[in-house]
């Protein structure tokens, strides 16, 4: 008699990721050539010109300028510090900390303290003109971390890893199965 209902095996196909990552820390200046690499390069130098521009205005004092500071400052030191993660391959040795959203999460908001801290310069810019430089910056660094953002998100939702390579491996077989009766 012939059997209905499931069959005796049943096929299955199984997607793995593997990362491939090199834990040794070494420099790798062949990051800076990268989008990302230039994006974060972009911001250092658009962090410190910003910063310059508010210390050499007469009204450095000024809460407005404090705030474009903050902002230049942190922004500065902590995009250097990630450029130096990365150039170093310390990003690859801690895979654990999940760093594209963490730098998703970074560059948005710094995207948005930069379009609060330039609008408020440039709101007094007719009055001081290194205020006005400095909010010209401030705007191109908000766009700058505005697409470093959109890159990280594409990324963290595509499954990327920040540093290293997670090629695709498939592997098949044959599970038997046998009837519940």
């Amino acid at each position: 008699m012939a059997e209905t209902g499931f069959p005796g095996t049943y096929s299955s196909t199984t997607v793995t990721a593997d990362t491939r990552a090199n834990t040794e820390i070494h420099f790798d200046p062949s990051y800076v050539r990268t989008v990302p690499g230039i994006l974060k390069v972009a911001c250092l130098v658009l962090n410190f010109i910003g910063f310059l521009c508010i210390m050499v205005s007469e009204n450095s004092y000024h809460s407005r300028a404090g705030w474009f500071n903050f902002c230049a400052g942190t922004g500065f030191w902590v995009t250097g510090i990630l450029l130096a993660l990365y150039l170093f391959h310390v990003i690859e040795k801690l895979q654990f900390i999940p760093w594209l959203m963490v730098e998703f999460g970074y560059c948005a908001a710094w995207s948005f303290f930069y379009l609060t801290a330039a609008a408020a310069c440039a709101a007094e810019g007719g009055r001081y003109e290194a205020w006005a430089a400095a909010s010209f910056f401030g705007f191109v660094a908000m766009g700058v971390y505005g697409v470093d953002a959109f890159f990280k998100f594409k990324g963290w939702k595509g499954g990327e890893i920040a540093q290293g390579e997670r090629p695709s491996q498939a592997a098949s077989g044959s599970i038997p199965v046998t009837p519940a009766y």
